[in-house]
């Protein structure tokens, strides 16, 4: 009796195994790699970075560097009482999409929009 309950809890184990595994969607990610530029460096230096990083296949760094030029892009002035206005800027929506892209794993379109913020913030 003893093997059977036994065996019955191998299989039990082995069917829940990866159900168990699993993550909850809303986990917290841990750290993103920290990309090789000054952490008061501007927009674009993280812009580069950021195509660096996508075109070494490293993901992590390539996100955290877009979010980074993205928190460089929306620090600016704004009246009293607007601040949750969303930014009009090209840069800031292009950023947002690569980051989209990444998310969805687009790794040629996160790069195309890459290439258009770095063009936009150097027109700005």
């Amino acid at each position: 009796m003893s093997r059977l309950i036994f065996r019955l809890a191998i299989i039990i184990l082995a069917l829940a195994g990866p159900a168990l595994a699993q993550t909850s969607p809303s986990a917290i990610a841990g750290p993103l790699p920290a990309p090789p530029v000054s952490e008061d460096a501007d927009a674009s230096a993280f812009l580069r970075a950021a195509e660096h990083a996508l075109a070494a296949g490293r993901d992590g760094e390539a996100q955290e560097s877009l979010e980074m030029a993205q928190t460089r892009l929306l620090d600016r002035s704004v009246p009293l009482g607007s601040t949750g206005v969303p930014s009009g800027r090209p840069s800031v929506k292009l950023v947002s999409q690569a980051l989209q892209a990444l998310a969805s794993g687009d790794r040629m379109d996160c790069l195309r929009l890459i290439q258009a913020a770095q063009q936009a913030v150097s027109q700005h």
